[in-house]
């Protein structure tokens, strides 16, 4: 599922005439709130339920070169989730569906009013069930990656 649509913008470019690695991550939290917009914490439904959504932990992989103004979209597979967490995995393609980047994340759903982690609102767990979500001997070849030097 494609949850954002965006382009390289120029600000985003570096000394090496390419996109900045933190621009990646830009992007990713751009498609969190894509996310949140989706299943309905856009302003008015953090306020209306008194409930958003925090970022635990984000794993960053780049795969290749992105440059100024070149198209970009970010899809969004459900690798896991339970009454307030989601294990969610973002794929950053070109306008060729190259592979540029993944991002796997691990959200928490948050009691606005509390500031502390709660159940997600009925609404918001309804939208979710709709989102896709991987098998779970299924997941995509970069999630669940750890990070260490290979002896």
């Amino acid at each position: 599922m494609v949850i954002l649509e965006t382009h390289v913008a120029s600000a985003w470019v570096d000394y090496n005439g390419h996109m900045n690695d933190a621009e990646y991550a830009r992007v990713f939290s751009l498609a969190v709130e894509a996310l949140m917009n989706r299943i309905g914490l856009d302003a008015s439904g953090r306020e209306r339920h008194g409930y958003t959504i925090y970022t635990l932990e984000t794993h960053l992989c780049y795969r290749r070169e992105a440059h100024e103004g070149q198209p970009l979209n970010v899809t969004l597979t459900l690798l896991d989730r339970d009454a307030k967490r989601l294990h969610a995995f973002f794929e950053l393609r070109d306008e060729h569906d190259n592979l540029l980047a993944t991002s796997e994340q691990m959200l928490i759903g948050i009691d606005s009013q509390a500031g502390r982690p709660a159940p997600f609102p009925t609404p918001i767990e309804a939208s979710i069930a709709t989102l896709p979500q991987a098998n779970a001997g299924a997941w995509p070849e970069l999630a669940g990656r750890t990070m260490g030097i290979r002896r």
